[in-house]
């Protein structure tokens, strides 16, 4: 996905060397660009000047400590907007100060009575900003309400955001398109992404058009008016047409109608057509709704929802926990998932300097722990965490100092199994297919665990290289030009030359 990026040069450019535990051995001079890479920087009309390359490699140092020796260095101490990448400092940090078995807690209170099954009164829910409060996570905790004797509810829904500071839930976009997924704010009560999944695809048994939805909401019809038209699945969803109606609905128990129009192209299998068109409020109590009915439970009234903060005579009645922090690690750097980022930094303010979370908090838990880890990050700018910004900012030499740090922590290997490997999975999946083939004679495998990122302006790719050899390199390499877009293959080219053991023996001992 593009969006919009204003490259701003304002910076201070500072030369970084890590504490003495983590300094880079820089008696071996930096190589130049490689070849490869510098004739498809030219072919593409990507100036050097845009371009920021760090490869290190990392070796065993004195007994439990990696070292790294620089192998490639061009404008690595420049600041570069990182994109997608920057995660990888917000989930580092997040583990190593959070913990992997970390886990986010929801709150459900009452403010009535359980009486022969019936709960007579309202809920409250209180969330701490658990970023994957799923489907699935819901109805665990469906069946924990049942598990309290409660097979009918008879109240209202009450939503506590008190977690988290106002600004930092307001939806404002780099790029104005509100209504997708990769822009979905910050929420402490954040249920399946605030996004709508339709999957559409050809029916199997007659020629006409399939569409359901994730997640189920208790109000919500589909109209289902388009024509299969004989056309490849390249350009699908120009041809769709969308309407939610009623538009800008609040009224949380009100039927909605999603209506779908236009041409779907036969040749499509199966698609997934993601928006996020309805509110927080309207969303998690439909949401809710749906999970209690089909979990068995009933209403004495279809119920409102509404926000909320939790009443001192109210009691708990459960305090449901969701999954580790180390499968959302997984997620948000496999999938690039945006607001799952932003919403580990928000707990880093939340569970280091108290509620409301803000991300300036956040961005301050960060800086302290990268003191605390001999890291002097000059210039470094953090909005949201995510990447999703035009003014985030980083080196890539702070980046592969993160990267080396990486391996000294004892979470090193939660992240380093998080990131995604080329050829394989997440945003990697389809990357370097050519270039693995040459090594499947190979015993042990080589690969590449990289976290990409991309905006307008920006292509970025940050992580680790297992080369043939054994040798593992830490590489990271920004490109913040118009022409960005362009920049994959040299970003490929980059970590071939890598996987192949890049320098030549000579250079590289």
């Amino acid at each position: 996905m593009r969006h919009f990026f204003f490259c701003s040069r304002a910076f201070v450019v500072a030369s970084l060397w890590l504490a003495s535990s983590l300094a880079l051995a820089s008696e071996v001079p930096a190589l130049a660009i490689p070849k490869p890479v510098a004739t498809s920087l030219e072919r593409n009309q990507i100036p050097l000047d845009t371009v920021s390359i760090s490869v290190v490699e990392i070796e065993p140092g004195r007994p439990g400590k990696n070292v790294a020796k620089k192998v490639l260095d061009w404008r690595s101490d420049d600041p570069m907007n990182p994109a997608s990448t920057m995660k990888l400092l917000t989930t580092l940090s997040g583990l190593d100060i959070l913990g992997p078995q970390y886990r986010w807690r929801t709150n459900v209170y009452t403010d009535g009575v359980i009486r022969q099954g019936v709960l007579k009164g309202n809920l409250y829910l209180q969330g701490t900003g658990d970023p994957k409060l799923i489907p699935e996570e819901l109805m665990k905790m469906m069946k924990d309400l049942q598990g309290l004797g409660i097979q009918k509810i008879d109240g209202n829904l009450f939503f506590d955001r008190s977690a988290y500071a106002p600004i930092v839930m307001e939806h404002n976009t780099i790029d104005g398109e509100s209504l997708r997924a990769y822009n979905v704010p910050p929420d402490p009560l954040l249920y399946a992404f605030r996004t709508l999944s339709f999957q559409l695809g050809k029916s199997r048994t007659a020629d006409f058009i399939d569409i359901s939805y994730t997640p189920p909401l208790s109000q919500l019809k589909v109209s289902n008016q388009m024509q299969l038209v004989d056309s490849s699945c390249d350009n699908w969803k120009s041809g769709i047409r969308f309407n939610l109606n009623p538009e800008g609905v609040s009224n949380t128990d009100q039927p909605l109608t999603a209506q779908f129009s236009g041409a779907f192209p036969s040749a499509c299998k199966g698609v997934n057509f993601n928006v996020v068109a309805l509110d927080a409020n309207t969303f998690l109590t439909q949401g809710f709704a749906a999970a209690w009915e089909l979990a068995g439970g009933t209403w004495a009234q279809p119920p409102v929802g509404k926000n909320g903060v939790v009443p001192l005579a109210a009691r708990l009645l459960l305090q449901f926990e969701g999954i580790a922090l180390a499968d959302d690690v997984l997620d948000i750097n496999k999938y690039s998932n945006n607001v799952m980022a932003r919403q580990v930094l928000l707990t880093l303010a939340l569970e280091k300097m108290g509620k409301p979370a803000t991300t300036a908090n956040g961005e301050l838990v960060i800086q302290s722990w990268l003191k605390q880890n001999g890291l002097d990050f000059q210039g470094l700018v953090i909005e949201n965490g995510s990447g999703l910004s035009r003014n985030e900012a980083i080196s890539a030499s702070q980046m592969n100092q993160l990267l080396l740090a990486a391996r000294n922590l004892p979470v090193g290997d939660v992240f380093y199994s998080s990131l995604p490997i080329a050829g394989t999975d997440g945003t990697m999946r389809n990357r370097l297919m050519s270039q693995l083939r040459k090594f499947l004679h190979l015993k042990k495998k080589p690969e590449a665990r990289i976290k990409t990122g991309s905006l307008a302006d920006v292509r970025a790719i940050s992580g680790y290289v297992l080369s043939k050899s054994g040798k593992m390199y830490a590489v990271t390499s920004f490109i913040n030009h118009p022409n960005a877009w362009r920049g994959l293959e040299a970003h490929d080219q980059l970590l071939s030359w890598l996987l192949e053991d890049g320098p030549e023996p000579k250079h590289a001992r």
